[in-house]
């Protein structure tokens, strides 16, 4: 069976390729990269983002008041506490001349202790006008919001500027005059210089110190290094390759050296994509508030669902991001990844990706190879089967696997390869012609007494009522088009097909995108997303090279999620791998599978606009916490007299709160994370809800992240 370009060992050197250059263009700052902080705050944080903000809930209530109000009642507060400053300072003298005449006479004849004690002695009146004051004026909120930002700006405006820093995703930085100074930083090639002879690296040297090294090559040669260094002819060829080629050894097969067009939302150094910023809000824990959540392999590992209705950012906002991360990877030899959708989805531009598959397009380099997914011809035939089959019609799953295998084993044992999809089409429903010369075949290979059982039930079942052959016939006949000429496993007689590209090559540095013609040929899409679903996870949960992370990013999952794949879901945690998948809504999948694929993953995501019960599943799945609830009965202050009215009446135009009694009783009750209502209703446009769980079991809550 066909299968992908071979890998290309890690010592193997690949020139230069024409156009190829470090991240961000051609000039990058990879020390300043190398060496800008990264915070380890708790799992899921980006660490090229802010720092998580431990904040209360009184910080929270604070944020939420409007600056204009905040500034007239602290200025109204002000003026008062001035006025009636002045107006009790005759009042305050003459109070201490009463109480020490002595030292009134002595700050007549302008002694100056007398006189320094008695301004002191306004200080007690003064810290009292500031504590009332500043109090019903919140002068402490003013100073944290707009006093210390102030202070701090002018206390850094006569400073020099630093070194600008690489921007996030390895955009290059203007380039900076070397020095002295730049001998004292970090060697970024300590691990290849404990290795390498003296000399070794001058030309990556020479190329760092120029800026055309890139994020990319720096982390792609040091997996290199990570493969091959407890083997010493392969460390002696890559060692060689550093030597003559610089930071172009050890390319990828591709050549290619970065990705055109990359955001700034990723950080190889971490294998790190940004998702959002965690916003500050009640309902988000105290140590994520203020925070950029980011996913990486470890979370990714136990794969993620996202819901929500199209136009909520679902694709360019998550899928691309994701997609793009793991292509970077696969340019350093750390990844594989296989992005599957509709040939008008956002995953990226086509020279992103090394194979892409569009069926129906005259412009596609590679076919899919139907039974690619499997090393044993049953299990190939099983995923087909299971690809072609309906969710209405998987009651009869096992009888339609059973036909397939029937006639792919002994087809193969008969001449040699794998059926074609005409072939198959006829020997599904029992063309004469076709059985008879399958059976001439077998007879001749002579293996027919080891197929001869299942050749005769095959038989038999033509024709009967219940002959799952006739239906998968039916089904298979759809890519049987002359659309589709030369993009699946040929049959006798057909031209020569394009390179059919099988998705049982998880164990090259690939970048795969399957392009489907969803609006031409909707049905057809949905068998071959089914297919190359299956076949992904297949091959994923039972490859022997794990040392790839295996990335799968669909983008309408809808067709591809059966019971097959969510049970084979579950077992991606284990190896290296995990799947991004997409929904529009919950509906669009059979109601039995529904619970099941929240079970199966690790990662959940709600958009904006849900539906209340796909929002039920989500409440139920992030489940209950235990709060303080607080039940407050207030009632106007209407006690005391005159005075205490107008006391009373004073400080409501002051502290911009009316007066009331309190009563206030506290309890603990059991209360949803996020409930369905909320998520279908209160949560806000250009955010979402996401939770996650690392593939060692660490959970990040449910958290609102507004998206880039």
């Amino acid at each position: 069976m066909p299968t992908a370009p071979p890998r290309v060992p890690a010592a193997t050197v690949i020139p230069p390729q024409h156009g190829a250059s470090g991240a961000g263009g051609p000039s990058f700052d990879l020390v300043g990269w190398v060496t800008t902080a990264r915070h380890s705050g708790p799992v899921g944080v980006f660490g090229l983002g802010p720092a998580p903000i431990d904040q209360d809930e009184q910080a929270l209530a604070d944020e939420a008041v409007p600056g204009w109000k905040l500034l007239l009642r602290a200025g109204l507060n002000l003026v008062v506490a001035y006025v009636l400053f002045d107006l009790l300072q005759g009042p305050f003298v003459w109070l201490i001349s009463i109480l020490l005449p002595g030292f009134t006479h002595a700050a007549g004849q302008q002694d100056w202790w007398a006189i320094t004690l008695s301004y002191l002695l306004y200080v007690p009146l003064l810290a009292l006008f500031v504590w009332i004051f500043g109090r019903m004026g919140r002068w402490k909120l003013v100073w944290r919001r707009y006093g210390r930002p102030l202070l701090r700006q002018l206390s850094t405006a006569g400073e020099p500027m630093p070194p600008a820093q690489p921007q996030r995703g390895g955009a290059a930085s203007p380039a900076a005059p070397t020095g002295p100074a730049e001998q004292e930083l970090p060697d970024v090639w300590e691990p290849l210089r404990n290795v390498a002879h003296p000399g070794t690296l001058a030309l990556l040297d020479a190329e760092t110190a120029q800026r055309h090294v890139g994020d990319v090559d720096r982390q792609r040669l040091l997996q290199a290094l990570s493969c091959v260094r407890h083997d010493p002819e392969r460390l002696g060829a890559l060692l060689g390759a550093v030597r003559d080629h610089g930071a172009a050894a050890c390319g990828h097969p591709s050549g290619a050296r970065d990705l055109a067009g990359r955001s700034p939302a990723q950080d190889l150094l971490l294998r790190q994509v940004r998702l959002g910023a965690v916003e500050s809000v009640p309902k988000n824990p105290a140590e994520y508030r203020g925070a950029d959540l980011a996913l990486d392999p470890l979370l990714l590992g136990t794969s993620l669902l996202a819901v929500g209705p199209p136009g909520t950012g679902k694709t360019s906002r998550l899928a691309r991001p994701v997609a793009e991360a793991l292509c970077l990877q696969a340019l350093t030899g750390s990844a594989v990844v296989v992005a599957v959708g509709a040939t008008d989805a956002d995953l990226g531009p086509a020279d992103w990706y090394d194979v892409v598959v569009s069926p129906g397009d005259p412009n596609s380099g590679y076919g899919l190879d139907l039974f690619g997914g499997a090393r044993q011809l049953d299990e190939a035939a099983a995923r087909l089967a299971d690809a072609l089959l309906p969710d209405e019609l998987a009651l009869r799953a096992e009888g339609a696997r059973l036909a397939l295998q029937q006639i792919v084993g002994p087809f193969h044992t008969a001449f040699g390869r794998l059926p074609g999809v005409r072939e198959l089409v006829l020997l599904l429903r029992g063309e004469r012609a076709a059985w008879a010369a399958l059976l001439d075949g077998v007879e001749e290979s002579g293996a027919l007494p080891a197929y001869q059982h299942e050749l005769a039930q095959r038989e038999r079942m033509h024709g009967t009522v219940d002959d799952p052959g006739t239906l998968l016939a039916d089904r298979l006949a759809l890519l049987d088009r002359p659309v589709f000429a030369g993009f699946f496993n040929p049959s006798e007689g057909d031209p020569e097909p394009l390179p059919l590209f099988a998705l049982r090559a998880l164990d090259h540095p690939l970048r795969v995108r399957v392009a489907l013609p969803d609006h031409s040929h909707p049905e057809a899409s949905r068998i071959l997303a089914r297919l190359a679903v299956g076949q992904f996870l297949h091959a994923a949960a039972s490859r022997q090279d794990r040392s790839l992370f295996a990335g799968l990013v669909v983008d309408d999952a809808s067709a591809a999620v059966d019971s097959h794949a969510i049970r084979t879901i579950q077992r991606l945690r284990g190896a290296n791998a995990g799947a991004l998948l997409m929904l529009r809504t919950l509906i669009d999948l059979p109601e039995q599978l529904r619970a099941p694929l929240f079970g199966a993953v690790g990662g959940r995501m709600a958009f904006p606009g849900i539906a209340p019960w796909d929002g039920k599943l989500f409440a139920e799945s992030w489940g209950t916490v235990w709060v303080d609830e607080k039940d407050v009965t207030r009632a106007p202050d209407m006690s005391g007299g005159m005075i205490r009215k107008f006391f009373r009446g004073a400080r409501t135009v002051l502290a911009g709160e009316r007066a009331q009694t309190e009563s206030v009783t506290t309890r603990k009750v059991e209360r949803r994370r996020w409930s369905a209502s909320d998520l279908a209703q209160v949560l806000p446009r250009g955010h979402a809800v996401v939770s996650l769980t690392s593939v060692d079991g660490t959970q990040v809550p449910p958290l609102m992240i507004k998206l880039p």
